[in-house]
């Protein structure tokens, strides 16, 4: 199923599919450079909506959320999960503004941790359960 996300603000998707193949279409929106803070709960989304980003720009390999890892790198982009961040001095020591420099695209889960660090101009995408297979995704 294809979506046409230059016409809606929200979406409301009934199944991980429906998000991953909704956040595919999404992709080819994004240029080389930005930066899309990816917002909800544990649980709500957020990393099957990189996945489908990751597939709709052409990555190969399985996108699994950088828990511990921090930050993993594809082609075409980057993917954060700051959630175990403590504070932006460790994101500084962890060298995170020099990847939003780099000319690929960022996606960033839990970027509240990391805000002074984020560039003035995101784009964001937040997703919130409706109920256990259902979520509203506003853009």
């Amino acid at each position: 199923m294809l979506y046409n996300v230059f016409d809606m603000a929200k979406f409301l998707s009934r199944s991980p599919e429906e998000t991953r193949a909704w956040a595919e279409a999404y992709a080819s929106t994004l240029a080389p450079g930005d930066v899309v803070l990816l917002e909800g709960e544990m649980g709500a989304g957020k990393t099957v909506i990189a996945q489908g980003i990751a597939k709709g720009l052409g990555v190969k390999e399985d996108v699994l959320s950088p828990t511990y890892a921090y930050v993993n790198s594809y082609a075409p982009m980057f993917h954060f999960d700051c959630y175990r961040i403590e504070n932006e001095r460790q994101a500084e020591e962890l060298g995170f503004a020099d990847y939003f420099d780099a000319g690929k695209i960022c996606l960033v889960e839990w970027s509240e941790n990391i805000a002074s660090l984020l560039p003035a101009h995101c784009k964001k995408i937040a997703i919130r359960k409706t109920d256990e297979t259902q979520r509203e995704i506003e853009f």
